[in-house]
C-alpha cells in the first residue's frame, strides 16, 4: 500500500470575518497562493469549493477561523512550497491577520494514495495533536514520522 501527505491547517482571523477590511491583502492573494500550490512539484489535492478556495468552509462554527487541507506527494514537497516560494512571505506577516491559534494550528498525517480527507477526519487529527502532542496519528514538519512502510 502507497501513501501519501494530508495536512490541515487553521486560523483564527483578527477581522470579524473574512469580508473585514483588515483582511483584504490576504483574501486577495488566496488566488496566487491557491495558484501556486496546484503548480508545486509533489501537490495532490485541496480542499476547495466553487469560489476555488476554501474560506467558505466554516466546520467550527466560527466566521473567525478559516480552515486548509490539502494532499502532497511527500512531506519535502508540502514543506518546499510551504517555506520556498511566495507562500512563506504570508507565512511571515500571519500576525497582521491571524491570532495565535491553540497549540498546534496545523498537522500532517499520512493517509492511503488516492484518497482525499474529510474536513472531520482533518479537524479530528488536528485536536488530537492539540490533546496529545505529536504521534503517527498527527504530527509537524519538526518532529516528523517516515511514511508508513505496511497497511495499518
Amino acid at each position: 500500500m502507497k501513501y501519501q501527505l494530508a495536512q490541515i491547517n487553521v486560523a483564527r482571523m483578527i477581522g470579524v470575518n473574512i469580508e473585514d477590511p483588515i483582511m483584504q491583502e490576504f483574501v486577495d492573494n488566496l488566488d496566487n497562493v491557491n495558484e501556486l500550490a496546484e503548480n508545486s512539484a509533489g501537490f495532490i489535492w485541496r480542499l476547495k469549493d466553487e469560489s476555488n478556495n476554501a474560506s467558505n468552509f466554516n466546520p467550527f462554527n466560527d466566521e473567525q477561523v478559516i480552515i486548509n487541507i490539502s494532499v502532497w506527494k511527500d512531506i519535502e514537497s508540502l514543506e518546499n512550497f510551504t517555506y520556498k516560494t511566495f507562500h512563506t512571505d504570508f507565512l511571515k506577516r500571519r500576525k497582521e491577520w491571524f491570532h495565535k491559534y491553540g497549540k498546534a494550528y496545523f498537522a500532517l498525517w499520512w493517509i492511503e494514495e488516492g484518497r482525499y480527507p474529510s474536513i472531520e477526519d482533518a479537524m479530528e487529527r488536528l485536536e488530537f495533536l492539540q490533546l496529545n502532542g505529536v504521534t503517527e496519528r498527527a504530527f509537524n514538519f519538526r518532529d516528523r514520522f517516515t511514511r508508513p512502510k505496511k497497511q495499518e
